[in-house]
């Protein structure tokens, strides 16, 4: 077989790296936010039926499980442990194939446990019986599996069903990965057990204004882990730690960390929830208002729009060209000597197979002594590599090697 002839076009970007813009903004919404519980269960779902589909007829069959609400309830927190008066309620939908070869497939009963499966693993002050309810209402849909199989001889790299782009860049800024780790060490294993009132609604903000940071952390506190406003004050104290331990292994830059800004002692204001999340108390969420697929909202850098979360992880370039981006953004910094910034936006064309983009663009800044005509060769075969095994997501995808938020 003669080897294919990609499109890829390596382009030196004229633009002010962000570690030398004047303002760098960066979020990153926890586990435990409802935005990140919208699209940590639509991602659930749609690995867990993939896999029963390939147990049960050795392919992944069509299905998008991207459109999950999570809506807020009603609680009264207070010191010692307070109530949930009204439950959270979230909606799963999204299509999903149904009938095969006239054989009934459990969807509503696979998605709904892989939701609480989730939800007990993301947030674990929340009593599944009680604060929430879970509804299924993923639409329906039929296959006859030699169709199928016979679809997949003809094209072994599945085909595009959308025309849409992905974008990546690469590397992480100080302010990008002090987001990111401070987040991810709050709702660490280890943290927790140390600091179990440590809810995993856990929002962090960072802005770099020059040389100066600003890192504001909102963090629900589990009211029954806290007796009275001292250990209210305690657990954030070990939060500006922790967070001031991750700010100075990365950075020498001076940063201010600010920890539940909104808290009014003198008007007995507190963060404090009984689930830990603030969907017990009227925050709602839904997939892809939240994180991109490198865990961060990055208004300074490229990105997409698209919600990679419960897309399937077969022919949807919605996911899988998010993924793709971020993997060949990450090589070219690691692997290519004198790359400063490197971005990549990939666009498919629906119908089109997706190892065949109808461009895939890199835009690189070179770091000064270095000029483009070092860096494009090697640029556009890791690229190239990647679009030919671009497969190889899919198994990342259900061997939990890789994460879309």
């Amino acid at each position: 077989m003669a080897e294919k002839i990609r499109n890829i076009v390596v382009e030196e970007l004229v633009r002010t790296p962000v570690e030398m813009q004047k303002v760098e903004l960066v979020e990153r919404k926890g586990i435990g936010h409802p935005d990140s519980i919208a699209d940590g269960i639509a991602e659930a779902v749609s690995r867990a039926l993939s896999r029963e589909y390939i147990k049960r007829y050795g392919i992944i069959l069509h299905h998008n499980t991207d459109q999950v609400e999570v809506v807020g309830g009603r609680a009264y927190p207070r010191f010692g442990g307070g109530e949930v008066i009204k439950p959270i309620y979230i909606l799963l939908s999204g299509r999903a194939v149904e009938m095969v070869d006239k054989e009934f497939f459990p969807v509503h009963e696979i998605a709904i446990k892989a939701a609480k499966d989730y939800l007990r693993r993301a947030v674990r002050h929340l009593d599944l019986e009680h604060h929430v309810v879970i509804d299924s209402r993923i639409g329906q849909g039929s296959v006859d599996l030699v169709g199928v199989f016979n679809k997949a001889k003809e094209n072994p790299v599945p085909l595009a069903n959308d025309t849409s782009f992905g974008v990546g860049y690469a590397p992480l800024s100080e302010t990008e990965r002090i987001v990111l780790e401070t987040e991810r060490y709050l709702n660490s294993e280890k943290f927790k057990k140390k600091w179990p009132a440590v809810g995993e609604d856990i929002k962090v903000m960072g802005l770099r204004m020059g040389d100066e940071i600003d890192l504001t952390i909102a963090a629900a506190i589990v009211d029954s882990e806290v007796s009275n406003p001292d250990d209210y004050m305690a657990v954030k104290e070990a939060i500006y730690e922790a967070a001031r331990e991750i700010v100075e292994t990365h950075t020498q830059r001076p940063t201010k960390i600010y920890v539940n800004t909104a808290d009014d002692p003198k008007k007995d204001i507190y963060y404090i929830t009984v689930t830990g999340t603030s969907a017990e108390a009227g925050d709602d969420g839904s997939v892809g208002r939240g994180n991109r697929v490198n865990g961060l909202i990055t208004p300074n850098r490229h990105m997409s729009m698209e919600a990679a979360a419960g897309k399937n992880p077969v022919s949807h370039v919605g996911k899988i060209y998010n993924i793709l981006a971020m993997l060949i953004a990450n090589d070219i910094a690691e692997q290519v000597e004198g790359v400063q910034e490197v971005y990549v936006r990939i666009l498919s064309q629906i119908g089109k197979p997706i190892d065949e983009p109808l461009v895939a663009s890199v835009q690189i800044i070179p770091k000064e002594g270095y000029t483009l005509d070092i860096i494009e060769r090697p640029a556009y075969e890791i690229a190239d590599a990647w679009l030919a095994d671009v497969t190889k997501i899919q198994k990342m995808i259900l061997e939990d090697k890789i994460n879309v938020f």
